[in-house]
Formats: C-alpha cells, sequence, structure tokens
C-alpha cells in the first residue's frame, strides 16, 4: 500500500516505485519552501480571492505555509476550532492546533537575499556530498537520525540531511521576521509546528529503522502499531506512558493523609505529620486546577509534599473535581470562593490559628493572589505567608500560549461553552490541555510517540511525570472564559480596582505578607521573568528564587537526586530589583535542588514548634475518605 490520505505516516509501499513516489512528493514539498517562485503560488492558493502585488510573496514567505499541498499521508491534518486548548478534535489523537491566521509579514530584501544566497551554498554543497555518498549524518545532532539504518542508505541520509537543512532555512526565516512581537511569535510557532511534522522519520516509508522494525518482527510491529494508533483514537490523545504501571493512591500520591472537607468544587486533604513536633502554622497548597494535584506527591522520594512534612510543617493540599456536567456553570468567582477562601477558613479552624502559610502552583498561585487579595479588600489578612511557584499575575509575557490567543478566540470561547448569548455552558475538556501542551514540544512529546508507538509498534515505558501529564481536568467553560479574557487576552489583573471578585475589587497591592517567588529558567508555559514580574504588584519583603529546567521538571527537583542547580540573591536585601536582568546578574549560582532554601524560609513564618495532634480534622471537620480521595480519581475519558 502506498501512503494514503487520512494515514498520517505514510504506510509501507508494496513496491519500490511507490516508495520513489512518495519521496519525490516529500522533496517536491520542501523544495517550495525554499523556492521564492513558488511562494506567491502557493500564497494565494492558500487565500484565494485576495490580490497581491508582484514580488510580495516575496517579502511575506510565510502566508506560503498555509496553502501547501503536501503529499499523500502529510501528518499535519486537522479538524475543529483551535485555540489555548486549541487542539483540533479529529479523528487523529495528535491532530496538530488549529493555527491562527498566519499574520502578513516582511523580511527586509537585504537580509532575505542573504539567507537564500547562504541556503543555496549549502544546499549544492550537499547535494555534492549526496553524490559522493559522502553524508555524515552525525554532524547534524539530530536524534531523530541517529539510527545506524539512515547512514546506511545514500537515499535516506540525504532525506535526513536536506530535512535538516531546509528546516533550518525556514527557522532562520522566521527569525528574520519584522513586525510585533505577537506576529513574530506566531510564524516562529507555525514553523515549528510544520518543521516537526514534516520530518522524514514521521513516514515508514521514509524512515528506514522503522522499515528495519518491520522486516525483522515480521510485520510485527505494524500490527503492534496499528493496534497502537486504534488504540489512541479510542482515547483522543497519544500514550506517553505506559499507564498500566500506575494506581492513584497506590504507587503515586501514596503520602499519607485524609480528606477532611469537600464540596463541588474540591477536596480538602489533610496530611499525616511525619516529625515529632510540627511548625504550629499549617501550609494550605493551592495546586492548578488544570491538572491533578499529585504532580507534587508523584514518588515519595520526589514529594514536595513529603519534603514539607519531613520539614515539620502541617501540610494541607487542595484536590480539585474533574468538572463534569454538574458543575459546568462554575465561575471563577465561584473557584475563589467555594475554593480557596473556603479552603482557607477549613484550614485555620482544623490548625486552630488565626493565620496560616499559603503556596500556589502555576494557575494556583493565580487563584491563591486573587483570594488574598478578595480578603485583604476585606480587612481580613490569614496569610503568614504566601510562595508562588511558576505563577503569573502579570500577563504581559505569556511565553508560546500567546500565539493562540486573540479577541477572536476568546469571543468563539464564550459563545461555544462561556454561556454567552443565553447559551447553555460547557466543559473546556482537559483532553484540549493536555494535546496543546504536547505540542509546546512537538518532537519529544508527539511525533516522537507516533515514531515509536505507531511506526515501530513500541509500548511507551513507564514514566510517572508523564502518567500525571496525561491525567487532565476538565474546567467549568465560564470559569475558564473569565480567565482566559481577564488575564491572557486583556491583563487585568495586574491594575489595581480594574477587577471584581466575589463582590470586591481586586488589588493585589493589599497582599502584604512575605513572599516567595520562583520561577524555571526555561519555562515555556510561565517565562522567569513573567514570575518575576508579580514582585512590583505585591507588598512585603520578597525572595526570588530561579531553577534550572522548565515549568514542571524544575519545580520536581528534590534534593534527593542532586540534579540541576538554581540562583538566589545571598544578599539580605528584601527589596528585589525591578529588573529581572539585573536581578539575574546579582544571583549566585548553587547548586542542586531549591527545596531547602523554601523550606528554612518557610520555617520563618511556621510559627512555634508544637507536638502535633493526635488525629487529623476535627469535631466540625471529621475524617471522610483516606487520601487521595474520590476526586482525584476521576480521569477525564
Amino acid at each position: 500500500m502506498s501512503g494514503a490520505p487520512g494515514i498520517p505516516f505514510g504506510m509501507p509501499a508494496t513496491d519500490p516505485a511507490a516508495v520513489q513516489k512518495m519521496f519525490e512528493q516529500w522533496l517536491n514539498t520542501w523544495r517550495a519552501v525554499a523556492d521564492p517562485a513558488q511562494w506567491q503560488k502557493l500564497a494565494a492558493q492558500a487565500n484565494p480571492g485576495q490580490t497581491e502585488s508582484p514580488g510580495s510573496a516575496s517579502a511575506n514567505p510565510f502566508a506560503a505555509l498555509a496553502g501547501f499541498p503536501g503529499f499523500p499521508g502529510f501528518p499535519g491534518s486537522h479538524a475543529g476550532s483551535g485555540g489555548m486548548g486549541g487542539i483540533g478534535s479529529g479523528p487523529l489523537p495528535f491532530a496538530m492546533p488549529a493555527m491562527p491566521k498566519i499574520p502578513t509579514a516582511a523580511i527586509a530584501p537585504e537580509r532575505l537575499q542573504e539567507l537564500q544566497s547562504s541556503f543555496s551554498r549549502e544546499a549544492m554543497e550537499l547535494i555534492k556530498q549526496a553524490s559522493a555518498q559522502s553524508i555524515d549524518l552525525a554532524t547534524l545532532k539530530d536524534r531523530r537520525f541517529s539510527g545506524a539504518a539512515w547512514q546506511s542508505a545514500p537515499g535516506f541520509a540525504f532525506a535526513a540531511a536536506w530535512y535538516v537543512l531546509n528546516a533550518r532555512y525556514l527557522q532562520e526565516l522566521a527569525e528574520a521576521v519584522e513586525g510585533d512581537h505577537k506576529t513574530r511569535e506566531r510564524i516562529r510557532f507555525a514553523v515549528q509546528q510544520w518543521a516537526a511534522a514534516a520530518s522524514p522519520s514521521n513516514y515508514i516509508a521514509l524512515n528506514p529503522d522503522a522499515q528495519k522494525a518491520l522486516v525483522e518482527s515480521r510485520g510485527e510491529s505494524l500490527q503492534k502499531g496499528m493496534m497502537n494508533l486504534l488504540a489512541d483514537m479510542q482515547r483522543g490523545k497519544i500514550q506517553q506512558s505506559d499507564e498500566s504501571g500506575f494506581v492513584v493512591g497506590k504507587n503515586i500520591a501514596t503520602t499519607q493523609g485524609s480528606v477532611v472537607f469537600e464540596n463541588d468544587l474540591l477536596q480538602l486533604i489533610q496530611y499525616t505529620p511525619r516529625t515529632a513536633t510540627v511548625r504550629e502554622r499549617p501550609l494550605l497548597i493551592v495546586p492548578p486546577c488544570i491538572n491533578k494535584f499529585y504532580i507534587l506527591d508523584l514518588q515519595p522520594e520526589g514529594s514536595l509534599v513529603a519534603h514539607a512534612l519531613d520539614a515539620g510543617h502541617q501540610v494541607f493540599m487542595i484536590s480539585w473535581r474533574n468538572a463534569d456536567a454538574s458543575i459546568a456553570h462554575k465561575t471563577w468567582d465561584d473557584y475563589i470562593d467555594e475554593g480557596v477562601l473556603t479552603s482557607i477558613d477549613v484550614v485555620k479552624q482544623i490548625g486552630g490559628r488565626e493565620q496560616i502559610n499559603t503556596l500556589g502552583f502555576c494557575i494556583g498561585g493565580t487563584l491563591l493572589a486573587t483570594a488574598l487579595a478578595v480578603l485583604a479588600a476585606r480587612g481580613e489578612h490569614p496569610a503568614a505567608s504566601m510562595t508562588l511557584l511558576t505563577a503569573m499575575l502579570d500577563f504581559s509575557d505569556t511565553g508560546v500560549l500567546d500565539v493562540f490567543i486573540d479577541e477572536q478566540h476568546v469571543q468563539m470561547r464564550e459563545q461555544t461553552i462561556g454561556g454567552k448569548d443565553g447559551k447553555a455552558p460547557a466543559l473546556m475538556r482537559g483532553l484540549e490541555f493536555a494535546n496543546t501542551f504536547s505540542y509546546l514540544r512537538p518532537n519529544d512529546l508527539v511525533w516522537n510517540y507516533v515514531v515509536d508507538n505507531y511506526l515501530k509498534g513500541r509500548t511507551p515505558q513507564a514514566f510517572d511525570l508523564l502518567y500525571w501529564n496525561s491525567d487532565s481536568t476538565n474546567l467549568p467553560g465560564p470559569m475558564f472564559v473569565w480567565y482566559l479574557r481577564n488575564t491572557y487576552l486583556e491583563n487585568r489583573l495586574r491594575n489595581p480596582g480594574d477587577l471584581t471578585t466575589c463582590g470586591e475589587k481586586v488589588d493585589l497591592s493589599l497582599i502584604d505578607v512575605p513572599t516567595f517567588l520562583y520561577g524555571s529558567r526555561e519555562d515555556h508555559i510561565v517565562p522567569w521573568t513573567a514570575a518575576y514580574a508579580s514582585a512590583p504588584l505585591l507588598t512585603g519583603p520578597q525572595t526570588f528564587v530561579l531553577g534550572a529546567s522548565g515549568h514542571i521538571a524544575g519545580v520536581i527537583n528534590p534534593p534527593s537526586k542532586n540534579k540541576r542547580n538554581f540562583w538566589l540573591l545571598d544578599n539580605a536585601d528584601k527589596a528585589l530589583p525591578e529588573d529581572p536582568d539585573t536581578w539575574f546578574e546579582g544571583a549566585t549560582e548553587h547548586p542542586g535542588s531549591w527545596w531547602p532554601t523554601w523550606t528554612q524560609w518557610l520555617d520563618g513564618y511556621g510559627g512555634k514548634k508544637v507536638k502535633p495532634k493526635a488525629n487529623l480534622g476535627s469535631d466540625d471537620y471529621p475524617v471522610i475518605e483516606p487520601a487521595p480521595g474520590r476526586y482525584v480519581l476521576q480521569r477525564d475519558q
């Protein structure tokens, strides 16, 4: 069989002629990328009815991306609407994001000519190497083509080298675009997605490693690959981890504790103390509501919860409910009132303290800060301290997610799931979040699994973090669209009094507490400078720590692993510099985990050490069930 439309990675051909035809189609597609003479024609195909002056396409080559006719089996097809959480809802479990229309952009003629000349020289050199059969794929430093089978056949070696050359050329064109920041980022993202999808490694007819597996297994690898694909089509997403290897409450999220309160939105977990004495002020953790809480309690040796317990703190955790139709109407105000405010009150009552310590992670930090601002407006100050981990309060720089956000998309979400114009509210599916976040790293979290799971018929290894990543949660539409419009689109939370939540004007500057701010240096969801931008909005002494790695791996960096590093100002000055780059210039790099630095900081606000209570909960809040509770077990199917 030759590759056919709808089969994303090209089925193996029955004869060499079919393979050759597919290779030529793939090669011609990439030739069109590099040929300015094709850009205007392809741009016209992408935007029929639009007239452009002669030569305009050469100044805007990216309009042509949407017009590529592709070839049988091209893996970029998608269906459905897109946006933040903008993955098409088509039948393929790896449908590409529904990208916003590629905006008009220009490249300076001198720079464009420079890039074209450089590309032409490198292309000619590559052709010479191909003729001499001297292509060395090791120089590409691309693990997709590191297998010996790619080097063994000149045709495959040329395909890999030709792809890398053209993909790099496209990326250089994207970097050369002149225009506003959003336009440049959208073009970069579109190029990244297209180039990742068009790799020859994604097609069995062009992937010698996959062909080798097919022959050696006598076809079994293809059969298993088809079974994997069908199973993923059923679930609507690619399997990134062997999910049979984990059971929540059995070998992940196993820290002992009990559910001591629940309502429609959450269960509140109180963990069993693990030290002879504990700090008198309890710690309430507000995790993201987009995923499950147990990212902070994966394995015992990598659990931030366990680390805080071992440091002598009393720990409470919100476990958000995976929203279903019965709570599809819930709003942002409900998540503040019934979620964070209620939890603060319950923890105060169980702990018997007027003040508690608080921690918010990602959107959990946005919820926490908003709740504390609401209470401050009422003259209440229940927090002795606040920790914000990779959280945004100022949404001026929202990282790569900004490419999906515009007025048109937000209005579409408001009309379809937000209950606008009298329509029934609906759910923002967690599946869309999971797929969108995967496409922020397409080679690592999408196409790597397309190749391994489908082309080679393998089962992914059990990996706790990726298991958690796939265990996404739905959100009520009205809550989500409020968040989308007022933070990502209009950035109103940072403006004192601009938003009203739970009947109070929100002014973050009224939060006058010691604050520990954390950002991850390679975070593509919350850029570390965006995490730092929370500082000027708040009042009180502040500490900022910058960790290595990304949004999740930077946060989940336990001391036992002795990995990575972090940066910190070592002086005692509690006033942070206004400019994050100035802060970084003065910061000192430290090896290992930032967790001990945080718990040492937290100790200063935990109060005196006391003997823990004999039982969890209280007379007013008796134990409901053991941790991790029922809500976390509800999966988005």
